[in-house]
């Protein structure tokens, strides 16, 4: 049996969780999120941001020591916890982030410091797609809730900090490896995961997701999964084997329109830090040609008539011998949210784009969030898997 507080979750507005575990969830505190949008005044769109992202993971160097680990802090929309570093805790929104592992403050509210802060002397840099932070590492309490409380946690203090417009910093959940370079004079620092694990508050080291299109409400859970989110059981299969995205939460998978492949099995990641769905060139071209949509020079997405939308087909994502289907609503744009990023409030836009020079052997596709917003995914550590299930989202025509 795991202990009472193996299952603990984070209530999040826009951000949610997935099934971590098959265990059942108790009564667990919460702590909400916010979404936010923002408003692209500059030349970057989210088409950049995420082309970046992917082109700083393909391009990194992960052997024994990896020289940095990647997220993008100007997302079009940030997903945010107001998480409480010392004691008594200064609160601090930090963006929650499954492609980075680095937990880190003070890009805009300063660090604290109290009687539970202890400076290791060490010094922390990581650079991201967008953006990089470097300053000191300090050993802290980190409260993500009353049950959910990390004594002597690694967190990078920022004296210099760059692409982090609006928030704090980053609450990083990804495997633990990307911290390895990180930090001065250690090989790695564990997680925030790690270390509610290693305390034995959480009976296992897994992460659920939960998102809801159009920035509904939703629930991240640490430690196992909420079965009143689903509607299927939780599928896993194992990190791929196939670099740099085994380095990541990386899987295999392949990807048809309809009755047609587009992509070919291959392995890329799953990843809450990028907006859309990527894919590599030819099997983009492929989606292009399938449904007729023309490149929108604006907002860099494609575009189709309303005519083509009503003859969309289901874009289904072949994974571990289960299909899960992307309906046509599920493949465009909230229209709520056009004029936030530079389209016309009358479009439709579709979230499938080109991965760009990123794309090669080991990283052919990012399955981000406009992908999990559909389906409920788990990040489980100790069993070296990644989990999906579908929800009541799955089939919903909010956008």
């Amino acid at each position: 049996m795991f202990p009472s507080k193996a299952l603990l979750s984070i209530l999040l507005i826009a951000l949610s969780t997935v099934d971590a575990s098959p265990l059942r969830r108790e009564a667990a505190p919460t702590l909400h999120f916010t979404a936010r949008v923002n408003a692209r005044t500059s030349n970057v769109n989210i088409v950049d941001a995420d082309r970046a992202r992917a082109q700083a993971m393909v391009h990194s160097s992960f052997s024994k020591r990896a020289s940095s680990s990647f997220s993008i802090a100007n997302a079009v929309t940030a997903y945010t916890a107001q998480v409480g570093v010392g004691s008594p805790a200064t609160q601090y929104t930090l963006l929650i982030d499954t492609g980075s592992s680095n937990t880190w403050v003070g890009a805009k509210t300063p660090y604290k410091r109290t009687n539970t802060s202890v400076d290791t002397g060490d010094s922390v840099s990581v650079s991201y797609g967008s953006g990089e932070f470097s300053g000191e590492e300090y050993l802290d309490t980190v409260t993500l809730s009353s049950d959910l409380v990390i004594t002597k946690q690694s967190i990078g203090v920022a004296s210099s900090a760059q692409g982090f417009d609006g928030i704090d910093g980053i609450l990083g959940v990804g495997p633990t490896d990307l911290t390895k370079g990180t930090v001065s004079n250690v090989d790695s620092v564990p997680t925030v995961t790690d270390n509610l694990y290693s305390k034995g508050t959480i009976g296992t080291e897994a992460l659920g997701v939960y998102f809801a299109p159009g920035g509904g409400a939703g629930e991240l859970t640490f430690g196992g999964s909420d079965s009143s989110k689903t509607t299927s059981s939780v599928n896993y299969v194992p990190i791929t084997t196939t670099s740099p995205s085994s380095n990541y939460w990386g899987i295999d998978q392949s990807i048809t329109y309809g009755s047609s492949t587009i992509l070919s099995a291959t392995a890329g990641i799953v990843d809450t830090g990028t907006t859309l769905i990527l894919i590599a060139t030819d099997a983009f071209v492929k989606y292009q040609v399938a449904t007729g949509a023309t490149l929108d020079h604006t907002t860099g997405l494609l575009m189709i008539t309303s005519e083509q939308y009503a003859n969309l087909k289901t874009l289904n994502f072949n994974i571990g011998g289960t299909s899960y289907g992307l309906t046509p609503n599920g493949q465009i744009w909230p229209r709520s949210l056009n004029t936030d990023i530079g389209g016309s409030s009358n479009n439709i836009y579709l979230v499938i784009n080109d991965i760009g020079p990123g794309s090669g052997p080991g990283l052919n596709f990012i399955n981000g969030y406009s992908f999990l917003q559909r389906f409920y995914s788990v990040f489980d550590t100790t069993n070296h898997r990644v989990g999906f299930a579908t929800t009541s989202s799955t089939s919903a025509v909010s956008n």
